[in-house]
């Protein structure tokens, strides 16, 4: 089931009406129901997975916390671990290691046997693995208590507003969300609706438009450089559009279930710098890798050798949790080497640092949005023959006409961004607002704001929503 749907919207009504008229437990047995229905709408065998593993790290955490010795205790951490991490392995790498090693041996001049399958990729996979894993590891470490309610951990396993594209919660943020008492007050329905319908807007409107330009472009066999780019900063637009726009929806379902889930963006196109565009791109991995993988790994705790050796391995493994494949590979690689670096670029060249006032910045936002479209050229390329074609064209030599074309459809795709930019004054106000408990929010000027902000939202909907759509980029990971 797609958020973008009129299935959704029914089922969302219908979980909504029985949901409040129910205690805490019998809502969240309401919330298991309904996820497992959203996610074995389509594929029910997928249900199969996420309950053995939903059992599975339940009864390991319990073992965790009860266990007499050390080496038991860590018997179970392992074991959860080990399983979860298998279980991502198989389904989402096998595929890509048997290709790469079927063309080596066929290089050598070897035969290899067709008997190899491929194996069905379940939707969201990657968010409710890591968020086991998270847990796992909190468990271990006594950060959180291992929950006893498998009621409760299932709920915080399957909340099917973020369960198939994020953001990826932890069990300190979620399990006490779910172990007590939810007060649903009417300024969070307000606000959960207006957030739904943002998202919708964002994805219907400005992601799925952006996409039939990036789509397009990279269809084309041989385009040019202009015509290139203008398809790249299209995309730019698409993806974050689409999956901020997710991201919305997801926290607005979850809001009018008296449930709040963390942001995942904060404006990354204003950053200044690659470091600080991952700290405002997807914020719940972000931190999911440098918690669970950068600062294990040693951080920056032993030289700056080692800190730019453990970022350019965290981005890799970043890189290759977004797909079994090879662009996603140079993708992350690439990411590591920018952030690693930047800060002694920065020291040679001073502009790059805080310098220059209101110009200095404008530079560094540029050149940052450059640098990540690079990125996402890389991202979605996926043939990496072509990824190198792309990036040897030669500016000069594509003629006027191209230039005028490959503008007008970065324009358009800008244009289509234009929304991202207006409402960014209101949602950073209204996030501030939320976040400090302010009274204002009851007020009835706020509700005005709010109800207009939803009229915009649902006439763009109905008025502007593109013909073509698609699916969550997200989903696929």
């Amino acid at each position: 089931m797609i958020f973008q749907s009129i299935e959704y919207l029914l089922f969302l009504v219908c979980v909504l009406a029985l949901y409040y008229w129910l205690p805490r437990r019998g809502q969240n047995v309401v919330i298991i129901a309904a996820s497992y229905v959203f996610y074995g709408w389509v594929h029910q065998w997928y249900l199969i997975l996420i309950g053995i593993t939903t059992l599975f790290d339940w009864g390991c955490a319990i073992g965790m916390e009860d266990s007499k010795t050390q080496a038991r205790k860590k018997a179970f951490f392992y074991t959860s671990i080990g399983v979860n991490l298998a279980i991502l392995g198989v389904f989402k790498y096998f595929g890509f290691f048997v290709e790469n090693v079927s063309a080596v041996l066929t290089s050598m001049g070897l035969m290899t046997s067709p008997w190899l399958i491929k194996i069905a990729l379940p939707a969201g996979i990657s968010f409710f693995t890591f968020q086991s894993v998270s847990y796992a590891v909190d468990v271990y470490q006594g950060k959180v208590k291992a929950c006893r309610s498998i009621i409760d951990y299932a709920t915080f396993v399957s909340f099917f507003p973020q369960l198939v594209a994020g953001p990826i919660e932890r069990a300190g943020h979620m399990l006490p969300q779910y172990s007590q008492e939810r007060v649903i007050h009417l300024h969070d329905i307000r606000s959960g609706i207006v957030l739904l319908l943002w998202g919708l807007f964002q994805k219907v409107v400005i992601a799925d438009s952006s996409a039939l330009i990036a789509d397009k472009v990279f269809s084309l066999g041989d385009p040019s450089f202009p015509l290139l780019w203008g398809g790249v900063i299209a995309f730019g637009v698409q993806i974050y559009a689409d999956f901020s726009g997710y991201t919305d929806m997801a926290r607005g379902s979850a809001r009018l279930l008296g449930i709040e889930l963390c942001a995942n963006f904060n404006h990354p196109y204003l950053s200044q710098s690659p470091g600080e565009f991952w700290r405002r791109w997807h914020m719940s991995l972000s931190t999911w890798f440098r918690d669970y993988v950068y600062i294990p790994l040693g951080g920056s705790r032993n030289g700056e050798g080692t800190m730019k050796r453990n970022l350019v391995v965290t981005f890799f493994l970043s890189g290759l949790w977004h797909g079994a494949s090879w662009n996603y590979v140079i993708w992350g690689f690439y990411h590591g080497v920018l952030v690693a670096f930047w800060p002694q670029l920065a020291k040679r060249v001073p502009i790059l640092a805080d310098k220059g006032g209101a110009l200095g910045a404008i530079f560094r936002v540029v050149l940052t949005y450059v640098l990540m479209h690079l990125g996402w050229l890389m991202f979605r390329e996926h043939s990496v023959a072509m990824l190198m074609s792309d990036l040897a064209l030669n500016p000069f030599s594509a003629p006027a006409a191209e230039w005028r074309m490959g503008g007008a459809l970065a324009l358009e795709a800008l244009q289509y961004g234009l929304p991202l930019i207006l409402f960014l004054p209101l949602l950073q106000r209204w996030n501030l607002l939320i976040k400090a408990g302010d009274e204002r929010l009851q007020s009835w000027r706020w509700t005005l704001a709010q109800a207009a902000a939803a009229a915009i939202c649902l006439y763009g909907i109905v008025s502007l929503r593109c013909e073509v759509g698609s699916d969550f980029i997200y989903f696929q990971f």
